[in-house]
């Protein structure tokens, strides 16, 4: 038999501690509690959000001591390389 204290190791809600949500719910101007045919239309969101900036992939050969700098300087160092290149076209135009 399911009780609060052995659903999936989460302690329920009380009825009380429910009555105590749905009232700060309706209490916020910024947010609602949606209807089942709301919660019915909602899609699960699957995979990366799309990123406005599109980028081109290709393959492209760099020499060692160039990639050795970008990836030492650590995560993101694609985004700086991208950046560096970026800013080269600026100042050469």
């Amino acid at each position: 038999m399911l009780t609060p204290e052995n659903y999936m190791g989460f302690i329920l809600p009380t009825p009380e501690e429910e009555e105590a949500i749905a009232r700060g719910i309706a209490a916020d101007p910024d947010t609602y509690e949606p209807t089942t045919e709301e919660m019915m239309a909602m899609r699960p969101l699957r995979g990366r959000p799309v990123n406005p900036d599109k980028k081109v992939l290709l393959s492209v050969r760099y020499s060692p001591e160039v990639v050795e700098f970008f990836r030492s300087t650590g995560t993101g160092w694609q985004t700086r390389m991208d950046e560096a290149l970026q800013e080269w076209i600026a100042s050469h135009r």
